[in-house]
């Protein structure tokens, strides 16, 4: 009870920030009528505390606001979730759900606002309390006026007071009260300064906590806040508790009877833990352990519940996506001619692969290295299959249009066409694929460069099994491997050599050089040559690599690197 989460009024400022909305959606097509009316049940449901229904209702309307791409909706929809899941004591639950709105928040404070407040309760009752701390605190930035700040202030007060941090959570306190549009708010005041006297208690000062405790209830009584004073009574009860039984005793039942009155099941504990510490009688203790295992297992039941109801609608959600797909599919069926779906579906799936291959290969990268390695690639990628695919596919989409497919030498003819974009579409990925940088590293990197011999060109490989590859970084042997395969791209293209000559080295450090007896080039070009990004890779490793070159005199590199 300590707690001052506000709930109704962030309710409130969220059903602010989507009233608008809702009314142009009322008046739009039938998706969005039925994504409202499952959020109006949703609510329904949780002001009559059915929160298993409530909960898989704005879960369904969430899914629903998903496809209609309205990120405001389903943004509420999750907060409202979380609340439930809160409500029902899942707060890891609840934290799964928050973090899932935070990508459809724009610029909307009162949804940063909630949600901080929320992540805030959730990691304060998980005894997080640093990190509570920082979530209030965030809330408190996004908060546009001085009533929003109120409530995470009041819960970093709550939560100073549990880290006994008195001091800190009385000038908290102090300050809210002095906030002139808070005394409109009745409720509110006499919880803080509830809290304020019982801060004052744990800190010593007996004679002014009891007095403000006492102001408390008695506005509470005047207001005829039946639950806030349960509040007030549990904390009377542990003030008297060291002095007088008999008073904290009355105190700790009157909160009792009224936690039962609305089924408030922490605060009964709470009273009954109370009784139970002033021997009060054996039938509390008794009452306590009926009600703490009834709690868990609801609550633990509640868990269970809503995480069922997340994985039964993803599945239905999956396996409609599926549906989708597969009628788009058969719709493509019937508007094309078989061979060139065919064609079209097999070109797709090679692309696929290698943009796969890529992906995952760009992952391990640290983010700027990332997107700059990426965009290199992708371009030369999109060079390729440019220059070594777009014509040929043309050609045979134009084969298969104005062929007759059933002669013998046509079909021959197109699975010649086909088999030869194929090996084009294998020797790119072979270029980008996944590297081995286990045991086998050195003879796979000695295999790859040892593929660039051919009638024309010999290439001689010196020392590669010197250095422990073992003991080398993973990041460092595919930095080695990319940059050595660019290499030799580079010396396939341009070169021209007969010989070419890998030399590897190491001591403290590691060096790797490279020379052919090619046509070599002004340096100038090398940016254009793509060698840039070999100097880019090995950067990011913190080694060096430097480029000699002549017109007709070759071309040398040398890399050096730390182990």
């Amino acid at each position: 009870m300590l707690q001052s989460p506000f709930f109704y009024f962030f309710i409130f400022l969220l059903f602010i920030s989507c009233e608008e909305k809702t009314d142009v959606l009322l008046n739009s097509d039938t998706n969005v009528k039925e994504a409202v009316k499952l959020q109006q049940k949703a609510t329904e449901e949780f002001k009559k505390s059915n929160y298993n229904s409530s909960f898989y209702y704005f879960n369904k309307s969430k899914i629903a606001f998903e496809h209609l791409k309205d990120s405001a909706n389903v943004t509420y929809n999750l907060i409202q979730m979380a609340n439930i899941q809160q409500i029902n004591g899942d707060y890891y639950g609840s934290k799964e759900t928050l973090t899932e709105a935070l990508p459809y928040v724009k610029n909307d404070y009162n949804f940063k606002c909630a949600i901080n407040n929320f992540f805030g309760i959730a990691d304060k009752e998980l005894a997080i309390y640093d990190d509570a701390i920082f979530y209030y605190n965030q809330a408190i930035k996004d908060s546009k006026d001085q009533l929003t700040k109120q409530s995470p202030l009041n819960n970093i007060a709550v939560v100073y007071i549990k880290q006994k941090k008195y001091d800190e959570a009385i000038t908290i306190l102090e300050r809210i009260l002095k906030t002139k549009e808070f005394d409109r708010f009745e409720k509110s005041k006499a919880r803080v300064i509830d809290n304020l006297g019982f801060a004052y208690f744990k800190k010593g000062s007996n004679e002014k906590g009891l007095q403000l405790m006492q102001e408390s209830l008695k506005l509470r009584n005047q207001i005829s806040d039946s639950y806030g004073s349960i509040e007030s009574y549990t904390h009377l009860a542990e003030y008297y508790s060291k002095t007088d039984i008999t008073k904290s005793n009355e105190y700790a039942k009157k909160a009792y009877a009224i936690a039962t009155q609305f089924n408030s099941v922490d605060e009964r504990l709470k009273a009954l833990s109370l009784l139970i510490s002033n021997n009060a009688g054996l039938q509390y203790a008794q009452n306590y352990l009926s009600i703490n295992d009834s709690i868990i297992k609801i609550r633990n039941n509640f868990k269970n519940k809503f995480a069922k109801i997340k994985y039964d609608s993803k599945k239905e959600k999956d396996e409609n996506q599926k549906l989708r797909l597969k009628n788009a599919e058969n719709q493509l069926s019937i508007q094309r001619a078989q061979y060139q779906q065919y064609l079209f579906i097999t070109i797709s799936l090679f692309l696929a692969v290698l943009i796969f291959y890529l992906i995952k290969y760009y992952r391990n990268k640290n983010r700027t290295e990332k997107i700059k390695t990426a965009y290199d690639t992708e371009t030369r990628i999109a060079k390729d299959i440019h220059d070594e695919l777009a014509n040929d596919v043309f050609n045979t989409i134009t084969f298969t249009q104005t062929q007759l497919l059933t002669a013998e030498n046509n079909k021959e003819t197109l699975l010649q066409k086909l088999n030869h974009i194929y090996t084009r579409v294998r020797g790119i990925s072979r270029e980008n694929n996944d590297i081995d940088t286990g045991i086998n590293y050195s003879d796979n990197l000695k295999e790859m460069l040892s593929t660039y011999n051919s009638d024309n060109t010999n290439v001689l490989i010196n020392g590669i099994e010197k250095i422990s590859w073992e003991l080398i970084e993973e990041l460092k042997k595919i930095t080695i491997h990319r940059v050595l395969q660019e290499l030799m791209v580079n010396m396939k293209k341009h070169s021209e050599a007969s010989v070419v000559v890998l030399k590897f080295e190491t001591d403290n450090k590691i060096f790797i050089s490279y020379s052919d007896n090619g046509k070599g080039c002004e340096k100038s070009t090398i940016i254009k040559n793509g060698l840039q990004n070999m100097e880019n890779r090995i950067l990011a490793i913190k080694g060096t690599i430097t480029f000699e070159t002549e017109p007709n005199k070759g071309f040398k590199v040398k890399i050096t690197m730390p182990k």
